[in-house]
């Protein structure tokens, strides 16, 4: 228990000199699991070390549908799924489909792979967090990477109110941060401005509190239509 728990911190820390040196004493550690259920590969990913990604490759890690999905390699989602067709809307052990993980971390094509295929754009992650595809689309930083995976998932009949753990929409998310091509284009699909999150704020309360006026004028001129 002590080697994994500082196994996973070497990870998370990007210590990748600890990472090597713990594979090549015990390789099953490539395989282990953390407290949420994350693989080494996918906790990796999650905390943005690049450099201990190409090193758990390298170690000769066989990605799942789940990593190869956060890592934007559609090849290996589509071999995957050649072999295991019922993995399509599956969970990862800490609760996200592969559509959410492509989705999250801005992969388009692969995100765009899986649609075609027929993956549910509305599956919600069974964990405390109950974000779906759309949610994770919009929270990208990037803006012109969210909207392009947003309008995707929208094209394929997301839904655009659902709000995920604190009643927060996609609109109260884009909103928040000042993403006003985000906005307009959830607007479109018929976003409600005065959707209302569990602690009471509208989209209109996200974007004054972290001062993003446009948004706020883009916001209240919709909600005067």
């Amino acid at each position: 228990m002590a080697r994994k728990q500082a196994f996973f911190k070497a990870i998370q820390q990007g210590d990748l000199d600890t990472v090597n040196q713990s594979l090549a004493s015990d390789s099953r550690l490539l395989y282990v699991r953390n407290e949420n259920g994350a693989s080494p590969l996918l906790f990796a990913i999650y905390n943005g070390q690049r450099a201990v990604v190409d090193a758990l490759l390298a170690h000769g890690v066989e990605t799942n549908i789940f990593e190869a999905a956060a890592l934007g390699d559609t090849q290996r989602v589509s071999d995957w799924l050649d072999d295991h067709p019922n993995d399509l809307d599956a969970l990862s052990d800490d609760g996200f489909p592969p559509l959410g993980l492509a989705a999250f971390f801005g992969h388009e094509d692969t995100a765009a792979f899986l649609l075609r295929n027929g993956a549910d754009p509305d599956l919600a992650a069974t964990n405390p967090m109950q974000v779906r595809p759309i949610h994770a689309a919009v929270a990208n930083r990037n803006e012109q990477t969210g909207y392009a995976l947003a309008k995707l998932l929208l094209a394929h009949g997301a839904e655009v109110n659902v709000a995920q753990h604190g009643g927060w929409t996609p609109l109260h998310e884009a909103a928040a941060h000042g993403q006003n091509e985000i906005v307009k284009l959830l607007l479109e699909y018929g976003a409600n401005p005065q959707a209302v999150s569990d602690d009471g704020k509208t989209p209109v309360d996200m974007a004054q509190q972290n001062g993003h006026k446009s948004t706020v004028k883009l916001l209240e001129a919709q909600a005067q239509v």
